[in-house]
């Protein structure tokens, strides 16, 4: 491999600031993203005890947790090194999408940034070398004359060329006149991955970068670093690719399915590759794919699927021996490990909650699980060989859930029906102490993505309204995850028009079922959901009272000249080509058709988004302020495209609940 380019990041020293230990292990908060060291002694993990989701490490049977790092920047990821030496995580500063990566030592000395310290810049987390020596991290950074011109292999659609850096996607056609507005050196869309060794002995080495990139992973490495498992693609249309690290070129690529990152990984001698994947298939499945002395593909094997799940997740806790297997059943999860040899037949593993959101191996003591439920806020469990699995001392207990005297709402599954006959999905939640033959005040929750999808896992949000005598429905519609790849394509282009039907369709399923009032209806979501709540609004203005719009987009042509770069390649394949699909973007935007607007409107966006632009929200609600209607802004300060302070949290949490209770059952906000 060659030496990176003299833009490679380069891992700097920070002071220390790891804290004391746990004293507060019975209060409510949750645990995730759990990461080993080799001997499953200790796992750093997620926690956000304290109001922000920082970075700890415990030991998995007996003991307190211990705080490795205290500042205030969110962490979204974590990875113990296989030497045990290391671990790394990444950091989201001001909760925006321009994410660092760091390293700190177990016992919390040595903090160190590896990537992502130049401003404007965003580092991603990879995969460890085998022996822990070196780290892969993906960085985006800007195309300029002396950056290398190495790429993952073709593109997925040839038709797409380039972005200007600062406004749309252009055609070929176009790339002339963009490269003459901006010269050699401006900003654009680029990724590039790196291996960093965190010790600053050697330089960083370029593995593979992407101009105009929607998405690249380092997944694996096989032990002699010959091959690497990149994973990369736009949404809905994610791509494994095998790449030889020394010839810069793929040598192998595969449709994977979206969801979790962590797509697979190599054999121990590098002949096979295991893949979570829906190649040629509606739902994803564990693949094996061969590979000659060369890493080119000599043969495909489906090694486990159903017909009617999604696997979505994929982890190998027996040193590559077994993998474990999570299945997707409309939202919830089955756990079941597998010989990879084909001994045996698959060990299910029972689970005390709804939804497995990590699997992670924990050397001789097993594996880690993280899970969530309707009933609890997220926790990690140790699963010994041949034992059930144990909540970790340090997770808080299912019946610290919510407040003493509001238990959790278990939600009920919906299959609703779209008018052109498509069967959606989705979860009800019901306000505690209603009849069942009780219309309710009701609020209509659309999840992000679209390729999300609706999950039983406890949402505070919900408990708000829950708490407030409203009704919760949070839908699945067409173009979301869990449901086959036939579904999550059907919102492509012109079907977009169709998913905003859905929302209405879905409003009329709670009714038609007794569960809804038909007047006090309101519609609100997060990110993509934000978007289909204002277009529902303004496409089916006679169905609610009131909506709130939560980082959405309104208008698909300023979302696109405000987003990051390897956003927008990613979106494009979604709503549409900026340039090419001008006309169908402008007919999709809520913008577009604002005077159709009747109802009361609540924004709430990030100060610092990335993602979706606050100006999204400032267009629309001063466009229906303009209009006589009573439209507000709420902006959260230090906050990104995820709300991840616990402060800010409750204040949208709050605002939202009052808005919905004042305007949905008319009365005072308590």
């Amino acid at each position: 491999m060659t030496p990176a380019a003299s833009g490679a990041p380069v891992p700097a020293l920070l002071a220390d600031t790891a804290g004391g230990r746990d004293t507060a292990s019975r209060t409510a908060h949750g645990c995730w993203y759990p990461s080993a060291d080799p001997a499953g002694r200790q796992v750093a993990f997620i926690c956000d005890r304290g109001g922000v989701p920082r970075l700890w490490a415990g030991p998995p049977g007996t003991g307190e947790a211990r705080l490795l790092d205290a500042n205030p920047e969110p962490v979204t990821e974590v990875s113990w090194s296989p030497d045990g030496r290391w671990i790394a995580y990444t950091v989201a500063p001001g909760g925006s999408g321009h994410t660092r990566v760091l390293c700190v030592h177990p016992d919390g000395t040595g903090r160190r940034e590896v990537a992502g310290a130049v401003p404007g810049s965003s580092a991603h987390l990879g995969c460890w070398t085998r022996d822990g020596s070196a780290l892969a991290v993906t960085v985006a950074e800007p195309v300029g004359e002396n950056a290398p011109a190495e790429t993952t292999g073709s593109r997925a659609d040839e038709a797409w060329a380039h972005r200007d850096g600062t406004a749309v996607l252009l055609d070929d056609a176009h790339a002339a006149e963009g490269r003459a507005r901006h010269p050699a050196g401006a900003p654009a869309g680029r990724l590039s991955a790196y291996l960093i060794d965190p010790d600053r002995t050697r330089s960083p080495v370029l593995l593979a970068a992407e101009p105009e990139a929607a998405t690249l992973r380092v997944c694996d490495l096989t032990p002699d670093g010959r091959l690497a498992l990149l994973r990369g693609g736009p949404r809905g249309r994610r791509r494994a690719v095998v790449w030889d690290t020394a010839g810069r070129r793929a040598t192998c690529t595969l449709a994977v399915a979206d969801g979790d990152p962590w797509i697979g990984r190599f054999s121990a001698d590098g002949r096979t590759v295991w893949l979570r994947s829906d190649h040629d298939r509606e739902f994803a499945a564990l693949m094996a794919l061969a590979l000659d002395e060369h890493g080119e593909p000599a043969g495909l094997s489906v090694t486990a699927a159903r017909e009617d799940s999604d696997m979505d997740l994929l982890a190998f806790p027996e040193d590559g021996h077994r993998a474990a297997v999570s299945w997707n059943t409309a939202g919830a999860c089955e756990l079941e490990t597998l010989a990879l040899n084909g001994d045996g037949p698959p060990r299910p593993i029972s689970l005390e909650h709804e939804v497995v959101t990590r699997v992670a191996p924990a050397g001789p003591s097993g594996m880690l699980l993280a899970l969530s439920g309707s009933q609890r806020r997220p926790g990690i469990w140790l699963v010994p060989h041949a034992a059930p699995p144990a909540r970790t001392p340090w997770s808080s207990r299912d019946a610290d859930a919510v407040p003493p005297g509001r238990p959790p709402v278990r939600p009920t599954p919906q299959r609703p029906s779209a008018r052109d006959g498509l069967r959606l999905g989705g979860w009800y939640y019901r306000a505690p102490g209603r009849g069942p033959g009780e219309p309710a005040p009701c609020v209509i929750h659309l999840h992000g993505g679209p390729e999300e999808q609706e999950r039983p896992v406890f949402d505070p949000l919900y408990h708000e309204l829950l708490g407030r005598g409203l009704d919760v429905f949070a839908p699945d519609v067409r173009g979301s995850s869990g449901w086959g790849r036939s579904f999550v394509d059907a919102d492509l282009g012109t079907g977009r028009f169709a998913a905003i039907d859905d929302v209405a369709d879905c409003a009329a399923h709670a009714v038609t079922s007794g569960l809804a009032d038909p007047t006090r209806l309101a519609v609100m979501g997060h990110s993509y959901g934000g978007y289909l709540t204002l277009a529902s609004l303004v496409h089916h203005p006679e169905l609610f009272r009131t909506g709130i719009s939560v980082c959405g987009m309104s208008d698909l042509g300023t979302f696109f000249d405000g987003t990051e770069p390897w956003l927008a390649e990613s979106a494009a394949h979604k709503y549409g080509h900026p340039e090419r699909d001008r006309e169908l973007l402008r007919a999709l935007s809520p913008m577009s058709r604002v005077d159709a607007l009747r109802v009361p409107l609540l924004a709430v966006h990030g100060e610092h988004d990335t993602n979706v632009p606050p100006q999204e929200s400032r267009q629309i609600v001063r466009a229906a302020q303009s209009r006589g209607l009573a439209a507000e802004l709420l902006v959260l300060p230090d906050e990104g495209h995820d709300f991840r302070h616990a402060h800010t949290r409750r204040l949208f949490r709050r605002t939202a609940g009052d808005w919905m209770q004042r305007h949905l059952t008319g009365a005072e906000a308590r």
